[in-house]
């Protein structure tokens, strides 16, 4: 088995709600994404796929949905002033934990056709949530 992992890093902020902690606040992050493909055997040119391929449609769209924006809960009562104020922001259905933004950047990976079978999501430098298939 194959595996080939890009690194991507990206700014974005969230908060948690109903959650009795310091996440309860708005609040950002340095994070740093690591998606991991796998392939039984490699393509003609001997890869997984082209690293240039995963950051011109992953990392582009990181960029253009989740950098440098508020990832906020779809009922999240900030979202109304975000809207007022013209900032920027990204709507999940749950609590944007990095165990759900790992999830939602697996996802979306699957959509686009990569072989993706595991993306680790590092909030800090210390600690990461990790989402692939069971």
């Amino acid at each position: 088995m194959y595996k080939v992992t890009r690194e991507i890093h990206f700014c974005y902020g969230h908060r948690l709600l109903e959650y009795d902690g310091k996440c309860r606040y708005l609040h950002g992050h340095n994070g740093k994404v690591e998606i991991e493909l796998t392939a039984e055997k490699l393509d003609s040119l001997g890869m997984v796929l082209d690293f240039t391929e995963i950051k011109n449609v992953i990392q582009t769209w990181i960029d253009k949905d989740l950098d440098h924006r508020m990832s906020l809960r779809k009922d999240d009562p900030v979202i109304s002033t975000m809207r007022e104020m013209g900032e920027p922001y990204y709507l999940l259905d749950v609590n944007p934990t990095a165990e759900a933004i790992a999830k939602l950047i697996f996802e979306y990976a699957k959509s686009q056709g990569f072989p993706v079978t595991n993306v680790r999501l590092w909030e800090t430098p210390y600690s990461f949530a990790t989402y692939g298939p069971s």
